[in-house]
């Protein structure tokens, strides 16, 4: 297959930003061996007990007719962002046997192909790994792997997180528990488009390594979380560390959808 077919694109980006929106974001760490976790804790210095972390609030810009198509867009933005996150809350989980029948399964093998590729290449030893858009955990496996040292995962979808945590845990299947993951996990919800993660990830950061798989494209909403996006990847990864992405080719989806509307 021609890559002009794919309806993906690995990026690698860091590009710096300025935006800040007010948020809470519901704080959990989760420790799998006590001599590792104690271990890790003197370069990451965090509590294990659940929490809420509150972000301050810019200062409030006045209320003018100047404003208020910036205030609509930023409304119209978050009821976006919040559809996005109940939607992904909402979804089940799918047995094995109910994946493997999903008219899409060939599609999200190669996803998953995608990304395994991209942590093999990119993650080492040891590293410190930021995961934007974690979703449900669907990549801890191939973290574990790459044998990091720490991992944080962030996602807008409290469900998801809920179901980050179980996997991690390993508690997802309860006929037949896995073993336990190697790394000890931070897991965030909240919208890492619309804050500024370094306030939130001070002793966590800096990361060796940063991902977001299928879901930056969301950013792009408006450019301000566009560059919110790129600049939390861009502060919080350490110097010479290494982003690395898939996106959906938007050359690739206008073709089809130009080649389709021809056929109508």
């Amino acid at each position: 297959m021609e890559e002009k077919e794919h309806n993906w694109r690995s990026v690698m980006a860091s590009k710096k930003g300025k935006a800040s929106r007010s948020i809470r974001i519901a704080d959990t760490v989760y420790e799998q061996e006590e001599h590792y976790a104690s271990q890790m804790s003197k370069k990451r210095k965090f509590s294990p007990s659940g929490s809420m972390t509150e972000i301050p609030a810019g200062k409030e810009e006045a209320s003018n007719s100047e404003c208020d198509a910036q205030f609509l867009e930023d409304e119209t933005t978050k009821i976006f962002a919040q559809k996005v996150a109940d939607h992904y809350s909402a979804r089940s989980n799918q047995t094995l046997e109910e994946r493997e029948a999903s008219p899409i399964i060939h599609l999200k093998k190669l996803n998953n192909w995608i990304k395994s590729v991209l942590i093999q290449l990119y993650a080492h030893q040891g590293d410190a790994v930021l995961d934007l858009a974690c979703g449900k955990g669907g990549d801890l496996i191939k973290w574990d792997k790459a044998k990091i040292g720490y991992y944080v995962g962030i996602d807008i979808a409290e469900g998801s997180i809920k179901d980050c945590r179980t996997r991690y845990n390993g508690d997802a299947d309860h006929h037949q528990r896995r073993k336990k993951f190697s790394f000890p996990a931070r897991l965030i919800c909240g919208d890492c488009y619309e804050v500024r993660l370094d306030k939130v990830l001070v002793d966590d950061a800096p990361f060796d390594i940063c991902s977001c798989q299928f879901a930056l494209h969301y950013s792009w909403s408006t450019e301000a979380r566009a560059r919110q996006a790129l600049a939390n990847v861009s502060a919080l990864l350490r110097p010479g560390g290494i982003f690395i992405g898939t996106m959906p080719d938007a050359n690739v989806i206008i073709k089809k959808l130009r080649e389709g509307f021809w056929h109508l």
